[in-house]
């Protein structure tokens, strides 16, 4: 089947052409015919199975025809990096069409974003908390909304924004098309796509299995032997790119900072950064400045980074369901890739669970020369954060005398000694 067979708009159909498309990846081969047609869909695959396209091409179609200017179509994703990985395949495959997209999310400022949309687009694509922000300072007008694509759903399901999607699903048009998106669906999603959908076309092409073109195995370790390991496994594996997965943005950027010392091209990727030097981390990779980037789990969905070779999990995930996630960044686009995963005493049962989902054992190996038996020379604290000074107790008035003594003011207590919940993406 080629794309001509969905009867595109010329400028649609070009902006295909341009992007070098020709065959229609299964997701999109099934999802496109019903999206065109107003049909409600329920789309369950893995990332990198081309399910952006299966979305945006239809949506460019519709909205050739009609207002301009006004938001008609709405995509949410969890992160600002999907955000702006669906924004530039927007931009690409619409080049030819003049439609303009906005993307909306925390972590940089809001005057540009609010600059943009008072300009005027037809598309904007948002992560929940800024989206919320903008609707309730009245800054964007989503009466007009015609589609509405929530993309990765398990994963914002997984980073606590269903409260936030029920809450935007009010400030929207109860008539309207919705496309929902996810690579595994837990109970949640499926009430959510029970709620919003109306008589929805469900398509599965492979929601829960690993792709077939990754190969897996474990290498059992000591806890305070991975990072030894892991340099060892580099110095002898052929790799192109390596996407390394920790537990958190500590040992991320702990990690980083261990590998460039061992002279490797390394990034991290977490949560801390500015959306700029998450941008530049994740260009870099892409671009190859950086042969290795260390990541959260915040890396795992919906970036598209087709030439990683080698994914290796420093530590094994907490799910299942993570684990095909974190994989599913290598092996794509009918390359092979190569999946490795370091493991303690500690993850046994998670390595039997991930068995039970691959069909089979993993297989375990061994370095040649390593010193597995080797002792940490003291308490191994690799990753563990510098203590806090302890500090005295003051008397009852005393920062009030100090003022005093010295003849200034005493410093008044700013937001920073609040402490937050964390980042809004």
């Amino acid at each position: 089947m080629e794309f001509s067979k969905f009867n595109l708009h010329p400028t649609v159909a070009a902006g295909v052409v341009a992007a070098g498309y020709s065959t229609p990846t299964p997701i999109q081969e099934q999802a496109i015919p019903p999206v065109l047609k107003g049909r409600d869909v329920m789309g369950l695959a893995q990332t990198g199975t081309g399910k952006t396209a299966a979305f945006v091409l239809p949506i460019l179609n519709r909205l050739m025809s009609g207002e301009r200017r006004q938001v008609r179509a709405l995509v949410i994703a969890p992160t600002r990096e999907l955000a702006e990985q669906i924004h530039e395949s927007i931009g690409s495959l619409g080049h030819q069409t003049r439609l303009k997209s906005v993307t909306v999310y925390g972590g940089v400022g809001v005057s540009p974003q609010i600059e943009k949309l008072r300009r005027g687009a037809e598309i904007v694509v948002a992560c929940p908390g800024r989206l919320l922000d903008h609707i309730g300072q009245g800054t964007i007008d989503l009466s007009k909304l015609e589609v509405l694509v929530l993309d990765e759903a398990d994963h914002m399901f997984d980073m606590g924004f269903l409260p936030d999607i029920k809450k935007i699903l009010k400030h929207i048009p109860q008539k309207r098309q919705t496309l929902l998106f996810s690579a595994t669906m837990p109970k949640e999603i499926r009430h959510l796509a029970n709620d919003v959908l109306k008589d929805p076309v469900t398509l599965d092409v492979g929601s829960t299995l690993p792709a077939v073109t990754v190969s897996h195995a474990l290498y059992p370790v000591a806890q305070h032997l991975k990072t030894p390991l892991l340099l060892n496994l580099l110095h002898h594996t052929d790799t192109e790119s390596v996407l390394i997965f920790t537990r958190t943005k500590h040992r991320a950027k702990r990690l980083g900072e261990q590998l460039v010392k061992a002279g490797y091209k390394t990034a991290s990727l977490q949560g801390n950064l500015s959306q700029q030097r998450r941008q530049a981390a994740m260009t870099g990779f892409r671009d190859g400045t950086y042969q290795i980037l260390v990541a959260t789990d915040i890396a795992a969905r919906g970036i598209d980074v087709t030439q990683i070779s080698h994914v290796v999990n420093y530590d094994i995930p907490n799910t299942t369901d993570a684990y095909i996630h974190r994989i599913g960044r290598t092996g794509r686009a009918a390359r092979s890739g190569d999946a490795y995963t370091l493991v303690t005493g500690e993850d046994t049962d998670m390595v039997r669970s991930i068995e039970r989902v691959l069909g089979g054992p993993i297989e375990r190996r061994t370095i040649e020369g390593f010193d597995y038996k080797a002792t940490a020379a003291h308490k191994d604290t690799e990753f563990a954060r510098p203590p806090r000074q302890a500090v005295p107790a003051r008397k009852p008035g005393a920062a009030k005398n100090a003022g005093r003594r010295w003849g200034t003011n005493p410093k008044p207590k700013t937001s920073s000694s609040v402490k937050t919940s964390g980042t809004r993406w």
